[in-house]
């Protein structure tokens, strides 16, 4: 009985029941003339509000698949987002009119077939394919909401920012300061590398056979824009990738400058351009700095770049760096746009029309239009999409088929980050603590029983005695699930633990490092300091996060105005990026200590 009557209920109050009720009224309230027109009015209400309803689920279905995709099984994830995508839209009412390819988009022809481009970019259906595009969409949305804050500005900004509203608008000096935090995270999160890591590869390890003229571990296209920020490290031209990509989603208009061979028509990038108002400001992000304007003030436009020969001559650091461009060099610079073919797609522009509330994300750009804007600021000599997240896609597709044939190079192509990208417990836990970290999750959710980045960088940080016992503590072996396997000698496994055990110092080392970060994204600024300077910059425990942690110490240290420490740290002979470093010390000298 009791099951009975709450079924009864249920029906009672379903929004079916409701709708049905009300049709019965009408009739009885019209005794016996012609109800038929407004049942069919309520059937189609009902109608109406149940594809609305189902609508929505699909959207919320995507969203909710995007905000814990580093938890789920990509593949399996990337079917189920697309499927949901695809219901979503065949519900969608009107055709969309006429569809044409934008006319940049022929600008990346030299790596994809026009056919094979406009397959691509025309199709309706959603695909696997695209669900990578989402999901950086979504962790770059997440990233911006967070990092775009007055907590996150550069100090040697602050003054000239202020000013520089009344000159050029409120508006654009809104966009132009949201940059600056966007770029000066980007230096400060990924680490610079080399920008040609060729050379280190090992001579045994095999060789893909790459296209375009790419080689293993080349500059840019060696990593997916992905996993430069997951990773938070690369080279100067995957730090624009991320850079650009952060301003997309901040609605500011962005491009990567190139210049280009009178030879061959080559481009090489040496600065990303932002637009505010009707100026291009320039950030270079192999310095790490954005270029200083005239009397080192500020950001230089690209218009005073080319006129003021004092611009480009004041990034030579006398007796140790030479900058190898002048003002003559960068008179004329093509402008690459940093958007993935699938963003310039119709498919990508009705689902980003059909995203909104806190669900809203950049996921079209009308590339014609930003275009259009760019090539009328004198200096820019065309404008075209940058092939570089193109040729990344490539570049991996190559390398995963080579690491499906060959265990050498699988190794060497897995090992290094296999202590994030991994499979295992500690792997899984330190690539959730990422996911929350650059989504902003920094402390635990208590309600919803979530762990937060810094309990979950906490938990990778064993201590180094557990760490030394674990190839001779068999209960410590059994703690961290680790047994003998069948057929394995001592000698194979004890190298096995030893693996083990370098791997848990890089995860260790790595957690350490970004807790740090954490610590000063989070405005615990002698926190960081503490962090970084007793912890990753241990003697006893150095790691490929020195250069980016002195870099960070002597950011830290600038908050508490310790000047002597801030200039030592960025004068160090230690580090990789000591060009960019001296020429933040000579700006810091001038603007706070003379």
């Amino acid at each position: 009985m009791l099951h009975s009557a709450k079924q009864a209920l249920t029906f009672a109050l379903s929004p079916a029941s409701v709708l049905a009720c009300m049709a019965s009224a009408a009739v009885l309230l019209t005794g016996c003339t012609d109800d038929s027109e407004t049942v069919r009015r309520i059937q189609t209400q009902r109608q109406v509000a149940l594809q609305k309803q189902s609508q929505q689920d699909h959207l919320g279905e995507t969203v909710s698949l995007l905000s814990q995709f580093v938890g789920l099984n990509e593949e399996k994830a990337s079917r189920q987002i697309s499927y949901h995508l695809n219901q979503w839209s065949q519900n969608q009412s009107g055709d969309g009119g006429s569809v044409e390819m934008p006319e940049l988009a022929s600008t990346l022809t030299d790596v994809l077939p026009e056919e094979n481009l406009r397959t691509e970019v025309l199709r309706d259906e959603f695909q696997p394919s695209d669900v990578s595009v989402l999901r950086d969409a979504y962790l770059f949305r997440q990233a911006v909401q967070w990092i775009d804050d007055p907590i996150r500005e550069d100090p040697l900004l602050v003054d000239w920012l202020k000013d520089l509203s009344g000159e050029i608008g409120e508006d654009a000096a809104s966009q132009l300061r949201t940059a600056c935090r966007l770029f000066d995270w980007t230096v400060r999160n990924v680490a610079v590398e080399p920008l040609d890591s060729s050379t280190n590869v090992p001579p045994q390890v095999p060789q893909p056979q790459f296209p375009y003229g790419m080689k293993l571990e080349g500059p840019g296209y060696r990593q997916t824009l992905y996993q430069t920020i997951w990773r938070g490290r690369g080279d100067s031209i995957q730090r624009a990738n991320v850079f650009t990509a952060l301003c997309e989603q901040a609605g500011v208009i962005s491009a990567v400058l190139a210049r280009q061979s009178d030879e061959d028509g080559a481009l090489t990038p040496w600065a990303v351009g932002v637009l505010a108002g009707d100026q291009i400001y320039l950030f270079e992000t192999e310095l790490g700095l954005p270029i200083p304007g005239p009397d080192q003030i500020g950001i230089a436009t690209l218009e005073q770049a080319r006129k003021e020969p004092t611009v480009m001559r004041r990034l030579d650091v006398a007796g140790y760096f030479d900058y190898p461009y002048s003002r003559t060099d960068i008179q004329q610079s093509v402008a690459l746009l940093n958007s993935r073919m699938q963003a310039i797609s119709p498919r990508m522009k009705k689902l980003e029309d059909g995203l909104t509330g806190d669900r809203r994300m950049t996921l079209y750009v009308d590339v014609d239009a930003v275009a259009e804007k760019l090539d009328a600021i004198p200096g820019v000599a065309g404008v075209r999409m940058w092939t570089m997240p193109l040729l990344a896609e490539i570049y991996q597709a190559e390398a995963r088929r080579m690491v499906a044939r060959d265990p050498l190079f699988s190794f060497y192509y897995t090992s290094r980050w296999a202590v994030l990208e991994g499979q295992d417990e500690m792997a899984r836990n330190l690539s959730s603590g990422r996911w929350q970290h650059l989504t902003g999750q920094f402390a635990d959710d208590d309600i919803e029983g979530v762990k937060g980045a810094r309990t979950r960088y906490l938990e990778q940080r064993a201590p180094e005695f557990e760490i030394s016992d674990l190839r001779i503590n068999v209960d410590l072996q059994k703690r961290y699930g680790l047994r003998r396997g069948l057929g394995i000698d001592s000698s194979q496994y004890d190298q096995q633990l030893q693996q083990i055990q370098m791997f848990m110092r890089l995860g260790k080392r790595t957690a350490t490092h970004w807790l740090a970060l954490v610590q000063y994204d989070d405005g615990r600024f002698d926190t960081a300091a503490n962090w970084f300077e007793k912890r990753v910059l241990d003697e006893d425990q150095m790691s490929m996060w020195e250069d980016s942690a002195r870099y960070n110490l002597a950011r830290a240290k600038e908050h508490a105005e310790e000047w002597d420490e801030v200039e030592e740290l960025l004068k160090s002979e230690r580090t990789y990026s000591g060009h960019g470093n001296r020429l933040r010390a000579r700006l810091i000298d001038k603007s706070f200590r003379e």
